[in-house]
C-alpha cells in the first residue's frame, strides 16, 4: 500500500498534529543550524495554506523525562516564526491543561508549538495514555520528522493509532530519494562509511555490500578494518572487539567484487591536542593516534567518488572538529560535491561538513536522519512509517 502523504488529507478546517525534528544545535539559547526548522517548513505552509491549523511537537536533545530549562523550545518558536512569518505560540506543557487550552482555541492558520516531548519520560516508553492524550488535541496526524522515525516513541508510532495520518513533505523526499538508492542506483555505486564504531554500522554494512560496488570506510569504521586486517593502529579509536566481524565483512566484498579501500595514509598525534603529522598507514606507531585520514587516502577516495553514478555518505574520516584533523572530512566534502553522481548525505556530522566546505547547496539529497538513514538501507521497516501504513490500514 502507499503511504499517504499531507497532500492526501483533507485539512481545511481542522487541527493537525505534526511530528517535527526540531533537534537543532544550540550554543545556550541560540541556535547554530536551522536546517532541521527549515526542512519542516514546506509541510507546515501546505497545511496553513489549505485552511489547517498546526500543533507542533519535537524533542530537543536527551533530557531522559526530566525537564531541564536549557533544552526548551522557545529558541525555536521564535526562529520558526521568524522563517514562516506566521505567529507562533508555545506552551510550556506537552499534554497538560495548558497546551490543551492552547489546542482548544487554536484556529485554522494559527500554529502551536508544545514543549519538548522527551519532558515527558512517557514519550520514549511509547506510552499509550500519552499517545491518547496527544491525539485528543487534534483531528489528524502528520509525521514529518523523518530524523525520528527509527524510534517507536508516542510522538512517532502510538499517536499513529488514534487518528487518520499521512507523511509529511519531507518524510516523502528522504523516503524516495533513500529509495533511489536501493532500487536500481546509477553505477557505479560507492558508499562513504566514517564515524566511530563498526558496531553501530554492521548492518548497515552488510546490505550495503549487496547494492554497493565501493566502500570507501574513514574514522573508527577504518581503523577497525585495519586493525582487522593485521596493522598497527596504536592508541585509535576502533572496535577492536569487532576484528574478526571485520575480516568477515572483507571476505565477503571481496566475494562479491565489491572493493574495499582502506586509507594509505593517515593523520596522527600522541593526543587530540597535540599537532598532527601524516604518515603511510604501516607507519603507525603504537603510542600513536589516527585522527584523519590522509592526502593520498583523500585523493584515493576522491578518484572513485568522480567516478560514481551514485553516491552515499554517512559519518565523517575523523575528528573533523578540529581544523587540524579536517582535511579529510572537508576534502571528501568537496569530492562528492564536485561528482556528476547522484549524491546522498546524512547523519549530522556529515551535514556540518558539507556546510563547513561550502558545498551542501551541491549535493542531490540532505538527509535530515543519519540513525533512520542507516536503519533503511540496512532494508528495517521504520517505526514511524510502518505507523502511518497500518493507519492507512485501519482507516
Amino acid at each position: 500500500m502507499a503511504l499517504q502523504t499531507v497532500r492526501d488529507a483533507d485539512v481545511d478546517g481542522r487541527k493537525v498534529l505534526v511530528r517535527v525534528d526540531f533537534n537543532v544545535p544550540l550554543d545556550g539559547q541560540t541556535i547554530t543550524d536551522d536546517s532541521r526548522i527549515r526542512a519542516s517548513l514546506p509541510t507546515i505552509e501546505h497545511i496553513l495554506n489549505r485552511g489547517g491549523a498546526v500543533i507542533l511537537m519535537s524533542h530537543l536533545g536527551r533530557p531522559k523525562g526530566e525537564i531541564r530549562e536549557e533544552l526548551r523550545l522557545g529558541p525555536v518558536a521564535a526562529r520558526l516564526e521568524q522563517l514562516i512569518k506566521y505567529p507562533v505560540r508555545s506552551v510550556q506543557d506537552i499534554t497538560g491543561p495548558e497546551a490543551r487550552s492552547a489546542a482548544g482555541t487554536l484556529q485554522s492558520g494559527q500554529i502551536l508549538l508544545l514543549e519538548n516531548v522527551r519532558f515527558d519520560p512517557r514519550e520514549e516508553a511509547n506510552d499509550p495514555a500519552m499517545a491518547r492524550e496527544l491525539a485528543d488535541l487534534a483531528d489528524c496526524y502528520v509525521n514529518d520528522a523523518f530524523g525520528a522515525a527509527h524510534r517507536a516513541h508516542a510522538s512517532t508510532t502510538g499517536v499513529a493509532e488514534h487518528l487518520p495520518s499521512y507523511i509529511g513533505l519531507l518524510m516523502q523526499e528522504e523516503l524516495e530519494s533513500l529509495g533511489a538508492l536501493c532500487d536500481k542506483p546509477k553505477r557505479p555505486f560507492v558508499a562513504i562509511l566514517g564515524g566511530a564504531k563498526v558496531s553501530d554500522k554492521v548492518g548497515v554494512i552488510r546490505s550495503l555490500l549487496e547494492r554497493v560496488d565501493a566502500l570507501l570506510p574513514g574514522g573508527g569504521i577504518a581503523s577497525t578494518f585495519s586493525y582487522a586486517g593485521g596493522n598497527e593502529i596504536g592508541e585509535s579509536l576502533a572496535d577492536r572487539d569487532f576484528a574478526e566481524e571485520g575480516r568477515l565483512i572483507l571476505s565477503e566484498a571481496e566475494a562479491r567484487g565489491v572493493s574495499v579501500l582502506l586509507p594509505d595514509d593517515v593523520v596522527v598525534a600522541a593526543d587530540i591536542d597535540a599537532p598532527g603529522r601524516v604518515v603511510a598507514a604501516v607507519n603507525v606507531e603504537p603510542a600513536d593516534q589516527i585522527f584523519d585520514i590522509g592526502p593520498r587516502a583523500v585523493e584515493r577516495y576522491a578518484a572513485v567518488i568522480a567516478g560514481a553514478g551514485t553516491v552515499f555518505w554517512n559519518g565523517p574520516m575523523g575528528v573533523f572538529e578540529r581544523s587540524e584533523f579536517a582535511k579529510g572530512t572537508v576534502g571528501i566534502a568537496k569530492a562528492v560535491a564536485q561528482s556528476s553522481a547522484f549524491s546522498v548525505v546524512g547523519g549530522g556530522d556529515s551535514l556540518a561538513a558539507v556546510e563547513q566546505a561550502g558545498v551542501a547547496g551541491q549535493i542531490d539529497h540532505l538527509s535530515t536522519g543519519g540513525g533512520a538513514s542507516l536503519e533503511f538501507l540496512e532494508g528495517r521497516d521504520l517505526p514511524g512509517v510502518a505507523a502511518v501504513r497500518q493507519s492507512h490500514q485501519r482507516q
